[in-house]
């Protein structure tokens, strides 16, 4: 496993502790999850002095059990039916003007939670007309009537993440999909989406260049038009280890890549994340 970070990797010091101390107070009092803490996120500092959250809905215990990631994993708890309205609350509250909404998997429930997303996004809407909204979904299983629950909620950006190169599915997403994923974002436009659609992969988990490229082109085949690309840091010893830390350079190169397929939008650095800058994205694939 390599461990030490790169001198890339580095990152300026909060310049002010007191106003991330009184974000991480309004999602407690809200009794709300946020991917930023649950899957430790390197950005999460540097987000919310800029004023970016990504709420995470269904709960935060998820019933899958992807080796890279840090969120919590085993038997989750009921449905908190009050989450979609103190979500929308909560946006009012903390004047965003830009919202991520994601979730953890669960396949414990009826259409994966879909309907909780489809509340979130109604709710958010209603009680602030003005903000604009993303929702990074799981993949529901493949069911259609789930992702239409979604679709017709009307969000501004629907994101699933194909997350990793097709042979490595196995080892890292062994309940998950490649195929299934890919399908998930091809049928957002046969289900009438005309919204932006994105995905996101990791790399630095041993993927050759050939298979990035092959998983970057197959994003775009199936519809995709922003696409983030990362670096794959392992939360814990427990999971998944580091195969190799890519190199500005190297992201730099699979971004002209990518741009040159087609895609909207691409965003790939060490530190990019799904909903790394993600108003900034959106305001640049309208553009």
């Amino acid at each position: 496993m390599i461990s030490r970070l790169p001198a890339w990797f580095r990152q300026e010091i909060p310049k002010d502790t007191a106003f991330i101390k009184n974000r991480l107070k309004n999602f407690e009092n809200a009794r709300l999850n946020t991917v930023c803490l649950s899957a430790k996120c390197p950005n999460i500092n540097n987000c919310f002095e800029n004023n970016n959250v990504t709420f995470m809905i269904l709960g935060n215990i998820c019933s899958r059990n992807c080796n890279f990631c840090a969120v919590e994993k085993g038997d989750s708890p009921p449905l908190a039916l009050f989450e979609p309205y103190e979500l929308a609350l909560t946006i009012g509250r903390m004047n965003l003007r830009y919202v991520v909404i994601t979730s953890v998997t669960r396949d414990d429930l009826s259409l994966g939670g879909a309907t909780q997303y489809a509340r979130a996004v109604y709710l958010t809407r209603r009680l602030n007309p003005e903000v604009k909204i993303e929702v990074l979904i799981p993949d529901f299983n493949g069911s259609k009537t789930a992702l239409g629950l979604v679709v017709k909620s009307r969000p501004d950006i629907i994101g699933h993440n194909l997350e990793t190169a097709r042979g490595l599915y196995a080892k890292i997403r062994p309940l998950a999909d490649y195929q299934r994923s890919l399908t998930v974002l091809r049928n957002l436009r046969e289900l009438g989406f005309d919204g932006f659609i994105k995905s996101g992969i990791m790399l630095g988990l041993g993927e050759t260049e050939c298979e990035a490229l092959e998983a970057v082109s197959d994003l775009k085949n199936s519809g995709c038009d922003i696409l983030t690309l990362g670096q794959y840091l392992a939360p814990a010893e427990s999971n998944f280890p580091v195969k190799e830390f890519v190199s500005p350079e190297k992201f730099e190169y699979y971004r002209l890549e990518a741009l040159s397929l087609g895609f909207k939008t691409v965003y790939a650095g060490p530190l990019v994340r799904s909903s790394y800058k993600a108003e900034e994205v959106y305001l640049e694939a309208a553009a």
